[in-house]
């Protein structure tokens, strides 16, 4: 039987023992990123954040929106006098107490401030664009990583079956040593390496199982779900493009890191124009309505209105202004220079991906030439070592041959998956909608047109 049988074998046996502890359905990738995409916290609370700063925009806005305070107050006065009159029925009183109150409404609006609240306004809406492509991005992350995590267990359980085959290998070996050694065909040294090599494999599975047991924790971390049956994934094939120069050009121009950096370019630009409105004069109108009471009845009682119109020409405020705008001008240019960045980061990482991808494609191809001759060599070093021409030495080589060239495949493919997905995911083609995933995509806009213009309310649009 060829390696190649044996792992598959081994594979077969690995996934029956997990079958009879775990559900029949098995997990695949796409289900993965869809349960990652709905249950992971750091997205969620990325989307929180998010509607957080789609408040800004309604913020923004008050500022010309009118300003209504209610008033009310209340005073009491004592009069006392050093010498009282006399009157008719003899000494006046000595004091005099008198108590008013006055209540009423203040309306202020603001007419024009320089265009400040329309750059300001403009700056949010960006901004919240700016950060809507961010969390976009951020979505793409956690889906690659739940690729990642889902990978790193098809591999670990992989390698846990190749080094159980390996034990098996090696008690076999073990016990054709003692054999031979109790007919003096062999030596106490074959079966001291046969023993000393199984120890060497035992605590090798140990290590293996270890790993794998890390790998599912951190499955369920991005997942949000225990690993059920899983499989061995294959590469990514949809939405990638033929060439490194396509690639290029697609994550360039549609990578939302890129395109949050431009939005953050615009809303800057218009902090610029919102801090140089503050040079312009301001105009405002109020209008005052309070009824007055005194304590001793209504008679008094009366209501006065007034309305007035207000003309503010900025002139000079210590040098603040200045500083402001500069300030201003300073991270528009900062901006300008994250976009170059962002869009340097972008083109290494699909470089980066992309190179990936074709050293694991040809590193599979060795790796299954490499495993087919270590296959026929360990059956030829085992035939001669029947026939006395190896020793029990040259056959765990052999074998050590073998199991190194099978776990080489296993990584070997679990680069090419993940490097799949990455070229993908430097492209901004790890989404939802690209992927076909079955769950519902989130859409921050519907957030955003129920609060860009709310006027009133306390409670969330989710009723908190």
């Amino acid at each position: 039987m060829s390696i190649l049988r044996k792992s598959a074998l081994a594979a077969v046996l690995v996934q029956a023992l997990l079958a009879t502890t775990l559900p029949v359905s098995a997990e695949t990738v796409a289900g993965a990123m869809a349960k990652a995409y709905a249950n992971n916290p750091d997205l969620n609370a990325a989307r929180a954040a998010l509607r957080a700063i789609d408040e800004n925009v309604t913020i923004a806005k008050s500022t010309m929106r009118p300003q209504i305070n209610g008033v009310a107050e209340a005073n009491a006065t004592r009069r006392l006098y050093d010498k009282a009159p006399a009157g008719l029925f003899g000494p006046a009183s000595r004091r005099t107490d008198t108590f008013t109150s006055a209540y009423g409404i203040t309306i202020t609006q603001q007419i024009f401030d320089g265009f400040q609240t329309l750059n300001n306004v403009r700056s949010a809406e960006a901004n919240v664009l700016a950060n809507r492509e961010a969390l976009r991005a951020q979505e793409i992350s956690i889906l690659l990583a739940a690729v990642e995590a889902y990978a790193n267990i098809a591999r670990d359980q992989a390698i846990v079956g190749i080094r159980k085959q390996n034990l098996a290998f090696l008690r076999e070996q073990l016990n054709a040593s003692r054999a031979r050694l109790e007919v003096g065909e062999g030596t106490q040294t074959d079966v001291s390496l046969s023993e000393s090599q199984l120890a060497e494999a035992q605590a090798l599975l140990v290590s293996a199982e270890a790993a794998l047991k890390t790998s599912e924790a951190v499955y369920y971390q991005i997942v949000g779900d225990v690993p059920r049956n899983i499989k061995q994934p294959g590469p990514a094939t949809r939405g990638i493009p033929p060439t490194l120069e396509q690639a290029v050009a697609i994550g360039m121009r549609e990578h939302p890191t890129v395109l949050s950096a431009e939005r953050s370019v615009d809303a800057a630009g218009y902090n610029v124009k919102a801090a140089e409105g503050t040079m312009l004069p301001g105009v405002s109108l109020q209008g005052d309505v309070f009824k007055s009471v005194n304590g001793t009845g209504s008679t008094n009682d009366n209501v006065e209105g007034s309305i007035s119109a207000r003309v503010t020409v900025p002139i000079y405020q210590g040098g603040a202004e200045y500083g402001q705008i500069r300030q201003a001008k300073e991270r528009l240019g900062q901006q300008r220079i994250l976009v170059d960045s962002a869009r340097l980061e972008i083109q290494q990482t699909i470089i980066s991906a992309h190179t990936q991808l074709e050293a694991a494609r040809a590193a599979i191809q060795a790796n299954l030439a490499e495993i087919e001759a270590a296959d026929m060599a360990l059956k030829g070093v085992i035939e001669e070592r029947n026939v006395g021409q190896r020793t029990t030495l040259d056959v765990l080589i052999a074998q050590q041959t073998v199991l190194d060239a099978q776990e080489s495949l296993v990584l070997s493919r679990r680069v090419e998956v993940v490097a799949s997905y990455s070229l993908l995911a430097s492209i901004a083609r790890l989404t939802v909608r690209d992927q076909n995933l079955k769950v519902a995509e989130y859409r921050a806009e519907e957030h955003y047109e129920a609060v860009k213009d709310k006027w009133f309310g306390l409670r969330t649009v989710d009723g908190r």
